[in-house]
């Protein structure tokens, strides 16, 4: 490894590190706020706060972490031609192939990164966030509600209890009013919150159910010694006592069971889920590349990079929204799937067949005489 070599790879990750960090500092901020209400609606703790909103990094990682190389690579390239460095480096012979090296580098290290944040992270984050929320919906219950006060569980459910017994419920009130069409109201002497094989249930002991149909008729009231409802079902997030295609590990996604009911229902999200994971770190190569062939050239301080600059990112751009157009294909049709991996290819092939051409040929393509030594 030259002087050179760790000169430039150490710029360049230097930005890299210090992008990441602010994109995903900036992102997990504003998605934090919107659950500040876990603190002062819900009552729950600071630790469990950060552990929900924390479970959210890796996704940002994954997605953020190949804009951050593309940037970190403006950055270096920028700095470097700013410098007349690398105008030296031409002059002195270096060939464009040994420039790009520590970038090429850097993005081995970032692609490492972003496949194992989509291959493993990502889907062990999803699956902990969802037992996180269950956790939280029953310590609600358990917890937050106010004895003597009524409280909305989730719309369409009001809960109440009269007293508290240890760990017991007294005179428990509750009414399930989502669906428009009946109304079901549960009145028990005493409950308690357990939780069964990682579900949690509130557990009725000596009450009445009362179900009632909207346009009137006959009303049923059943009688019970023992009566269970399970709290995962309340909230925005109820589809999930079924693992979803993000939460499921990549292993699962590879070994799907054809006779599940639900992977037959939604086998195309399965399938865009497996092939996004995999092409993800492609696209570290491809904006790196992109960003390479715009500013990889030495050029003099009185030819203009602002075009070059802007032509990069308007490429990363439409790249980036045409890898979510081929994910959507994906769901519909099979057909789409090596679409998912031709793109980024592609395009890392194009941006360095044009950043490594030689001179006369860059000369041509970038509109401005290149600087090479004798």
């Amino acid at each position: 490894m030259t002087l050179l070599f760790r000169y430039i790879f150490r710029i360049t990750a230097t930005a890299f590190v210090m992008t990441l960090a602010v994109l995903t500092a900036v992102i997990w901020l504003s998605q934090a706020l919107r659950e500040f209400d876990l603190m002062t609606a819900k009552g729950q703790s600071v630790l469990i706060f950060l552990m929900i909103t924390g479970l959210s990094i890796p996704a940002l990682i994954a997605i953020i972490a190949p804009v951050a190389l593309f940037i970190a690579t403006l950055y270096a390239l920028n700095r470097l031609n700013g410098d007349s460095e690398l105008v030296v480096m031409s002059a002195s012979g270096l060939s464009p192939t040994a420039t790009f090296r520590p970038f090429l580098a850097l993005t081995l290290l970032g692609a490492a990164l972003i496949a194992w944040m989509t291959i493993w992270a990502m889907p062990s984050s999803f699956r902990g966030l969802r037992d996180l929320v269950t956790k939280v919906r029953a310590d609600f219950v358990t917890n937050v509600a106010r004895e003597g006060q009524f409280t909305n569980l989730d719309q369409g459910i009001t809960f109440h209890y009269r007293e508290r017994a240890g760990d017991a419920l007294l005179g428990i009130f509750m009414q399930d009013r989502r669906d428009p069409d009946k109304s079901i109201v549960y009145i028990a002497e005493r409950g308690q919150a357990v939780e069964v094989k990682g579900t949690p249930y509130l557990v009725l002991e000596q009450g009445v159910v009362h179900r009632e149909k909207a346009e009137g008729g006959d009303a049923s009231v059943i009688n019970f010694q023992r009566y269970a409802i399970d709290l995962g079902q309340f909230g925005p997030d109820s589809d999930l006592i079924t693992y979803k295609p993000r939460e499921r590990s990549t292993f699962e996604l590879m070994r799907l069971d054809p006779n599940d009911p639900y992977v037959k229902v939604q086998l195309g999200r399965f399938r865009a889920e497996l092939h996004d994971r995999l092409a993800a770190p492609l696209y570290a190569f491809a904006f790196v590349a992109i960003a390479f062939a715009a500013l990889g050239s030495p050029r003099t301080t009185r030819q203009g990079r602002g075009l070059a600059t802007g032509m990069a990112v308007l490429a990363v751009l439409i790249v980036r929204i045409a890898g979510f157009a081929i994910s959507t294909l994906i769901v519909r049709s099979p057909a789409s799937v090596p679409m998912a991996y031709i793109l980024p290819i592609a395009t890392t092939a194009v941006a360095l067949a044009i950043a490594l051409a030689p001179p006369l040929r860059r000369r041509s393509l970038n509109g401005a005489p290149a600087l090479t030594g004798s």
